[in-house]
């Protein structure tokens, strides 16, 4: 896979805050610390960056979910998957252990970060085998797939948040991806798109490779419909507020991604995902903050308050 040029690593500053409506909790402006100030206590990147922004919104958590569609598509990485852990079994704890890693190195202190790395490069080292699709050996720890990984995971996140009504300008999501390019480097990944333009020639340089393998579609369906014990479908929404946001976390997915799935790549599609979005992302903003942000999320704002 083609390596992507970069002309810069340097996280664009952010002088101006996006404003996250509703966003009670977040630390007032004369109470955050600025990127070059972050300390041990807020971790890599701190309450100015725009990875904090970006992560915190309503909408990452459904472009996260998109992003697990895209990844299904690169064959080797979906074989080191599904050859080694039971997908439908082991599903929640699997989303949930992903989850719990972009909000720590997002969130979590230095300590916090380096150790969910650690454990993350050690699962790694046991993942290798033969892709079954293509016939060509893997390892989980192989640079290419980590670094897709990561580009479906930054680019699902931002266009979500972005989609959803996040007024964010292009300076600002180019800036985001350039703070992402340390969460790469983290996990052992270098050459990642820095800015907007280097991930659009990263895709067009990866499309080739992808395809919907059988292995993908079951992947896509049992994130689509997962297993999901008796009595929470009874007892609880679950069901259909998952179907929900797994429906559309998918419509969310580039016209070429859902060709590939073969399904529709029409324009009117995007324009659905992107209304239905925005309304949900709306409802979402009115509820209180400590519904909205996990406890990680909480404990990092309060302590950006306190440094």
């Amino acid at each position: 896979m083609p390596r992507t040029h970069r002309t810069s690593r340097t996280p664009t500053a952010c002088s101006t805050r996006c404003c996250l409506p509703g966003d009670d909790g977040w630390p007032a402006e004369g109470e955050r610390r600025t990127v070059a100030g972050v300390n041990a206590d807020i971790g890599y990147f701190g309450p100015d960056s725009m990875t904090w922004q970006v992560l915190a919104d309503p909408a990452a958590g459904v472009g996260g979910v998109r992003a697990l569609f895209l990844q299904a598509l690169h064959p080797r990485a979906m074989a080191a998957v599904h050859g080694h852990s039971d997908f439908r079994e082991s599903f929640w704890p699997r989303l949930q252990r992903t989850a719990e890693y972009v909000t720590t190195v997002a969130f979590g202190s230095r300590q916090q970060v380096d150790s969910a790395v650690a454990r993350v490069r050690a699962m790694h080292e046991v993942v290798r085998g033969v892709d079954p699709v293509t016939g060509q050996p893997y390892t989980a720890g192989d640079p290419e797939l980590l670094r897709w990984v990561h580009v479906t995971e930054v680019a699902s996140i931002l266009d979500a948040v972005r989609r959803g009504g996040m007024g964010l300008d292009d300076a600002q999501a180019d800036a985001y991806l350039a703070e992402q390019v340390r969460a790469a480097e983290l996990i052992g990944v270098s050459d990642v798109p820095a800015s907007h333009a280097e991930l659009v020639d990263y895709f067009r340089d990866v499309r080739p490779a992808l395809r919907s393998s059988p292995i993908a579609r079951n992947a896509a369906l049992r994130l689509a419909v997962p297993p999901m014990p008796v009595w929470v479908q009874l007892v609880t929404p679950a069901r259909p507020v998952w179907t929900t946001i797994a429906a559309l976390a998918f419509a969310l997915q580039p016209g070429w991604a859902r060709r590939l799935y073969g399904l529709p790549g029409l324009p009117t599609i995007d324009l659905t995902a992107t209304v239905t979005l925005r309304a949900l992302r709306t409802a979402a903003l009115r509820l209180p903050q400590h519904w909205r942000h996990g406890p990680m999320v909480r404990e990092a704002m309060s302590r950006a308050t306190q440094a």
